[in-house]
């Protein structure tokens, strides 16, 4: 047969598999190639190449490829707790939440989370690897599929499949042991060398290597304020009922999804008023640093943090850091010689501080204002007091950096992180990543306050993440409390504005695979209508219809 190798043509033997032609062109890359890129399409490496094709290869680095490790190694833990435990006594794992570069799962029955077990699994995990067992997949009519489901005591999968449009599912099969798993594979056990299984909390923390060192494992540093506000996150959903997509499935069919937003508002809005009470009975604070990553909903929590402010006796003001962004010409540039606006430093961070504690003292300042047309900061004769009572509320990306607050007392600061910590799973062994919620969240408001197609949106995201593994992650567990701003009925109503975006984007560029990746996400909720949806709810900032200006 005669393809077509990264731009060359070459001749190969009928019946050759794109693993085997891979070996061939490992060494032009500096990471293990993990799946195939057929004719602009990706195919694991276990289908055969075809004759007439034009190949490119996919490694560890790349989005996909690391995505499709994570996946491998999740269903080798899984397997190997299997092989480690009796048949005769029943468990579940559960995949619950990122914590960093490693995940937590939950466990419940016959298996108990010990460090004995996390190294009697660990080490089975090894076995595997050494034995290079293949992940099969193979195509099953949906009845066959959900039977096959049952006997694997996977009700979450069947639940999951009763939504599916689809006449057949795809299962992976690894000896003896078969699962679903949304997306790709590695062809067998060999590539999931790389881990750490350890116990921690509850249950156990899986962690990885980083995409962008992926045959190197770090030894995970313990969040254990973030893991509190997953794990707090998970209870209530366990509690209401709706802990995966076919959860939510089903009550959007019931019609009971009204009650269950009024109810996921009213939690969101209580746990905002004990910040406030919280801010208020210190009774020092006077700045509430506010900061997240991209798409958090950071304008309408501060909004809403303000009205609770007002109910506990205190005079909020809401001030945007932009403000104190440095003259362009002032602005540090990057290595590759462009402004660098997401890092600190871009901020005037002399008068930030200066003015703050001018404010402490009770002094009168002037507010900037900067332009973002000539890149020059202004004054137009605002200015600002701090009274007995007042509070500023100050919202950025910054807010947790000990930079950006360096002179100012610690007991006048509260620093709040908020992000959509999605805790929701497609089922027990597939999560939704909080970034995908992100990218959706901000895909559907840059195409309605911006003017952004989806395809820009897409291009952007990994600069964007980018910054936020940089500038804002590194500081998370600095703040003094976490608020969770994900709602657990939103993908079902951003699905509806997301889908014809994502539609629009053509084939032949390259944000078309992340495009088609997230519409087959998607495809798994049932639409839903967002008329019964609060004007102050989050999800507003994002599909339109908010009180607040966002």
């Amino acid at each position: 047969m005669k393809v077509t190798v990264l731009g060359n043509q070459v001749e190969v033997a009928e019946g050759t598999t794109y693993e085997t032609l891979a070996q061939d062109y490992q060494d032009r890359y500096d990471s293990e190639i993990a799946l195939v890129l057929v004719n602009g399409k990706i195919k694991e490496l276990y289908h055969k190449v075809k004759d007439g094709t034009s190949i490119e290869f996919l490694t560890l680095k790349d989005s996909a490829g690391h995505k499709s490790y994570v996946r491998t190694l999740t269903m080798l833990f899984i397997k190997a707790a299997r092989d480690v435990v009796p048949a005769e006594k029943a468990f579940q794992l559960k995949t619950e939440f990122a914590l960093g570069a490693g995940y937590y799962f939950s466990v419940k029955g016959a298996l108990t989370a010990t460090k004995e077990n996390a190294e009697k699994i660990s080490a089975r995990m090894k076995e595997l690897v050494a034995a290079e067992l293949p992940f099969t997949k193979k195509s099953y009519p949906m009845a066959e599929a959900i039977s096959l489901m049952k006997k694997e005591n996977m009700e979450d999968k069947v639940k999951l499949f009763r939504f599916r449009r689809d006449s057949n599912v795809n299962l992976y099969c690894l000896g003896d042991f078969y699962d679903y798993y949304y997306g790709y594979m590695l062809p067998n056990t060999k590539y999931a060398k790389y881990f750490q299984l350890d116990q921690y909390q509850e249950g156990f923390l899986l962690t990885l290597p980083q995409r962008q060192t992926p045959d190197k494992v770090e030894p995970e540093k313990h969040m254990d304020k973030l893991y509190k506000t997953m794990h707090d996150t998970d209870l209530w959903a366990r509690h209401i009922g709706i802990e995966d997509v076919g959860d939510l499935n089903e009550a959007i069919c019931s019609r009971g999804i009204s009650d269950i937003i009024l109810v996921q508002e009213a939690e969101q809005e209580r746990k905002i008023g004990e910040i406030a009470r919280t801010i208020a009975e210190k009774g020092t604070v006077k700045f509430v640093l506010v900061a997240g990553p991209s798409s958090s909903g950071k304008t309408s929590f501060a909004n809403r943090l303000c009205i609770q402010l007002r109910s506990v006796g205190k005079n909020p003001h809401l001030l945007s850091m932009d403000n104190y962004f440095c003259n362009r010409e002032d602005t540090p540039r990057d290595e590759n010689g462009d402004y660098d606006f997401e890092c600190v430093e871009a901020l005037d961070l002399k008068l930030f501080n200066d003015d703050m504690n001018k404010l402490l003292r009770g002094e009168e300042i002037k507010m900037p204002t900067f332009n973002f047309t000539n890149g020059k900061r202004e004054y137009h004769g605002e200015t600002q007091q701090l009274r007995e009572d007042d509070v500023l509320v100050m919202e950025g990306i910054h807010g947790l950096n000990p930079k950006l607050t360096a002179s100012i007392p610690n007991e006048s600061k509260f620093k709040i992180y908020i992000s959509a910590l999605t805790t929701l799973n497609v089922d027990a062994h597939n999560r939704i990543t909080t970034t995908d919620t992100r990218l959706i969240r901000r895909m559907v408001r840059d195409a309605r306050t911006r003017g952004t197609g989806a395809q820009r949106t897409i291009q952007m995201w990994p600069s964007v993440r980018k910054g936020e593994e940089r500038n804002i992650f590194p500081y998370q567990e600095e703040a003094d409390v976490m608020f969770n701003s994900a709602l657990i009925y939103e993908l079902a109503v951003l699905k509806i504005y997301a889908e014809p975006l994502l539609f629009g984007i053509p084939d032949d560029v390259p944000e078309y695979l992340e495009a088609k990746r997230l519409l087959k996400f998607l495809n798994y909720f049932l639409p839903m209508d967002s008329t019964a949806l609060p004007n102050n709810s989050l999800c507003r900032e994002f599909v339109g219809g908010s009180c607040f200006k966002v």
